[in-house]
């Protein structure tokens, strides 16, 4: 069974996001990176519990190609998270991870992501139920604060978060009032690795491996989300930059190859129609920086097809 402190360290995770991290962006990552733990989509455990096919195909994934693959949830019934906690047991998931600390306005707004900060009692039912319902290790990913860092609320939210059965924490260095702006802070995180006994991660301003070393410290492990948007090479130079090996950067040649990889995993996972439609924000990301970049984002955006978008992309060289 997967186990979180039998890890090579110091981990490096791909953040849960929503629309991105579904499973040809997690392959993708994997085939860079064999090193990476990959996390699913922001997933409703809603949404799981009434069979909506949407949220299936979010926690779906290749188990040749992914694993160790670790699900992530949000709600805020607890009840719903032991029934969706044992929906992915059956899955066939390697663990699970409950959100909260998603910023969003929407999530906040129903009570989910980081609005449970605000309601720490309810949080540890959460993580008490998820816990009850599976064998998996139950992690947990949150945010510094709702409106500031509050050391004394944050650090028994924390303790308790462990002492209700968590075997791992993620922590944004931002509270969920500056989303994602500003600067993340990763002292309190530093802290916290200090009072828990349990591995815990870092998330927040990790552009480079030079980022990741610099703010690994104290940590288990670094965890990057839109830092991986249009250079997922990122993973690869963030344990070249731990193992003190050199990293080379890739060519335009490289990129070109990789978004064309990328299309194919996405065509595979999500049909021809979809999967391209899909890549146009990835493609967004991929090209910046190209000569022209301007003038081929504008044709790829329209791209309707595989090979009208291999067209295009060649003619970027």
């Amino acid at each position: 069974m997967f186990d979180w402190n039998s890890l090579p360290r110091p981990i490096i995770a791909l953040a849960p996001m929503s629309g991105y991290t579904d499973s040809a962006y997690r392959q993708l990552i994997k085939e860079i990176c064999p090193r990476v733990i990959c996390f699913t989509e922001f997933t409703s455990t809603d949404g799981l519990l009434h069979g909506n096919e949407a949220t299936l195909r979010q926690v779906a994934f290749h188990p040749e190609k992914e694993r160790p693959i670790i699900a992530q949830l949000f709600g805020k019934k607890p009840e719903n998270f032991s029934k969706a906690a044992k929906i992915l047991t059956e899955l066939g998931v390697d663990a699970i991870d409950l959100n909260m600390g998603c910023p969003a306005k929407k999530v906040v707004s129903a009570d989910n992501g980081s609005a449970l900060l605000k309601n720490p009692e309810l949080a540890i039912k959460i993580v008490k139920a998820a816990v009850a319902a599976t064998p998996l290790p139950v992690s947990v990913k949150t945010r510094i604060g709702t409106t500031k860092f509050d050391p004394e609320f944050f650090f028994k939210f924390v303790k308790d978060i462990e002492a209700a059965g968590a075997k791992l924490l993620t922590v944004h260095g931002r509270t969920a009032k500056q989303m994602y702006s500003g600067t993340s802070d990763w002292d309190p995180i530093y802290e916290v690795k200090k009072i828990l006994k349990i591995p815990v991660i870092g998330n927040g301003d990790i552009k480079n491996g030079q980022d990741a070393v610099q703010k690994l410290g104290n940590l288990d492990g670094v965890m990057v989300g839109r830092g991986s948007f249009g250079n997922p090479w990122i993973f690869l130079e963030i344990a070249a930059a731990f193992d003190k090996k050199p990293f080379v950067p890739p060519t335009q040649r490289d990129k070109l190859n990789l978004i064309k990889r990328h299309l194919d995993l996405s065509c595979e996972f999500k049909g021809e129609k979809w999967g391209t439609l899909e890549m146009r924000k990835h493609i967004v990301f991929y090209i910046r920086g190209f000569p022209g970049a301007s003038n081929f984002r504008q044709k790829l955006v329209l791209a309707e097809s595989l090979e009208e978008i291999n067209k295009i992309l060649e003619e970027c060289l």
